[in-house]
């Protein structure tokens, strides 16, 4: 199951944001930034039984990169006056308050990225002018991050977890793969708590609500990327009548089953890897093969080579092997920025020498994991809380290996994995009552036209995804991004950008089809 979170391109930039460096900046007065008195809104249709969580007074703090609040919601909206949590919000105020047009809420994906850490850095994922004229508002959906977190298994146990051999050889393997995924969904429901049924992208959806409202906003302006248009498409099917100006990029289709979602980017990653492969082979002395067949054939045989015999040189004293199931994560890592592929042509040429630290290094990376262990978010947890109660799983092992074997054919490198990574969700010991419905496809009848953003060869969220969403839409425009990588918007492509910027500044929605 990899993650579908946005990369961002300026690492350097936000290491220094999340350190500590405002971006609110000093070209602002600060007092006139803070938040206005907020208008009490009546709950939508839907939300009965609200009045006070859509009517709350938030308490705004200065923080680390901007100002901070907690928003209370329902642990259960099916008991809207029932117990409580509270998700932790982050607003960066506009740069010119004095032409403020509203609030840009964000989300990166995941499921489970932080919405906070993302907002933290707003200069480097909205264009210019909408940083000056938005205030840009991030929030840890709740089981993430800050917001009555999910957590599931130990440290060391996540370790073991996620290096485990994610694509089984034989029978005795499936059984072994299957009782590891069992394992880790019983602990879940042993560990999480409470909150761990009402994690699903409609709660998330509803609390979005929540916040707009408190906000003072009358519609919703929304930038989701990867999962998190996935959260923006329920929003929308659940509230049309509040959609503002939607960008969804890197689309996950709510009505992709299980199966779709796990075919789609196995295919997605064999095209990403096939790319890299060129990059590696025109770099000069790829360390895989000589032509794009053989490296990538050189990568099936270098994952099972480390399936037998794993790497005991990892840099990591928490993880001592390198096994087929960390080094896979580092390999996908890579896919998801073409800036990381120089990175992961020298990890590989040094892994196929004996050295995985550099391969480690990359999967560190891609699970939010701190060199020498220890994680700094729980997506790594989170992403099965949410998948499983939005898209249940067979627990039947001989279907699952079926799956894999028939992926295999279309994606050699990539499908097993995938086939296999849902089995988890099999063994969920939790559901909902959506949990039994077949996926839905969301038309958003009603709202304004939404902005639809694809990129031909992204690895975690295929283009024909996106394709997928604008023609179930009823009203919403697409712009197609030539391209490599992970999500489109702010990612250095103009012609995506501009377009993008003009539509939250102006409202004017791009053209139909275009082309980047």
């Amino acid at each position: 199951m990899l993650r579908r979170v946005a990369p961002i391109a300026a690492l350097t930039c936000l290491a220094l944001v999340l350190s500590g460096c405002s971006t609110v900046g000093d070209l602002m007065d600060r007092e006139s930034a803070r938040p206005s008195p907020v208008e009490p809104q009546k709950p939508p249709a839907g939300m009965e039984g609200l009045d006070a969580l859509y009517a709350q007074d938030l308490q705004w703090s200065d923080c680390s990169g901007g100002q901070c609040a907690k928003l209370t919601v329902p642990r259960d909206y099916a008991e809207p006056e029932g117990a409580t949590i509270e998700v932790s919000v982050l607003r960066v105020p506009a740069r010119r308050q004095s032409q403020r047009i509203g609030a840009l809420v964000v989300n990166p994906g995941g499921p489970g990225g932080s919405g906070v850490d993302y907002a933290r850095a707003a200069d480097f994922i909205v264009g210019a002018g909408v940083r000056q004229r938005f205030d840009v508002v991030g929030f840890d959906p709740r089981g993430v991050g800050r917001s009555a977190p999910i957590d599931c298994v130990s440290d060391s146990e996540l370790d073991a977890f996620l290096g485990f051999d994610p694509t089984p050889d034989d029978a005795g393997e499936d059984e072994k793969f299957a009782a590891n995924a069992k394992s880790f969904a019983e602990k879940c429901g042993a560990n999480a708590g409470p909150l761990l049924g009402h994690v699903s992208t409609v709660d998330a959806a509803k609390d979005m609500d929540v916040l707009r409202a408190n906000l003072g906003e009358a519609k919703l302006h929304y930038l989701g990327k990867s999962y998190g248009t996935y959260l923006g498409a329920t929003y929308a099917d659940l509230f049309p009548q509040l959609v503002g100006r939607f960008v969804l990029d890197g689309v996950v289709a709510p009505d992709l089953t299980s199966a779709e979602v796990n075919l789609g980017q196995a295919k997605g990653f064999e095209t990403a890897t096939r790319a890299w492969a060129r990059f590696c082979i025109d770099k000069g002395e790829c360390p895989m093969g000589e032509s794009v067949d053989a490296v990538m054939q050189g990568i099936r045989d270098f994952l099972a080579q480390v399936d037998d015999e794993p790497l005991t040189k990892t840099g990591d004293p928490a993880v001592t092997q390198l096994t087929e199931g960390w080094a896979s994560t580092g390999i996908a890592a890579a896919m998801y920025d073409e800036g990381m592929w120089d990175t992961l042509v020298e990890a590989m040429r040094a892994a196929t020498e004996g050295d995985g630290a550099d391969l480690m290094g990359l999967a560190n990376s891609y699970a939010d994991r701190q060199p020498g262990g220890g994680y700094a978010g729980n997506i790594m947890e989170v992403i099965y809380a949410v998948n499983c109660l939005d898209k249940p799983e067979s627990d039947d092992i001989a279907e699952h290996a079926a799956s894999a074997r028939a992926a295999a054919v279309e994606a050699p490198t990539w499908g097993p994995f995938l086939a296999w990574s849902s089995l988890t969700c099999g063994s969920w010991p939790v559901t909902t009552e959506r949990s039994s419905e077949p996926p839905k496809k969301v038309t958003a009848e009603g709202a304004d036209p939404i902005v639809v953003v694809g990129t031909t060869r992204d690895p975690a969220t295929p283009y024909e995804w996106s394709e997928r969403l604008h023609d179930q839409l009823a009203k919403s425009s697409l712009i197609t991004y030539d391209g490599d990588g992970h999500t489109a918007y702010m990612r250095s492509n103009d012609c995506v950008d501009e377009p993008i910027d003009e539509f939250y500044l102006k409202g004017t929605v791009p053209q139909d089809g275009l082309k980047c």
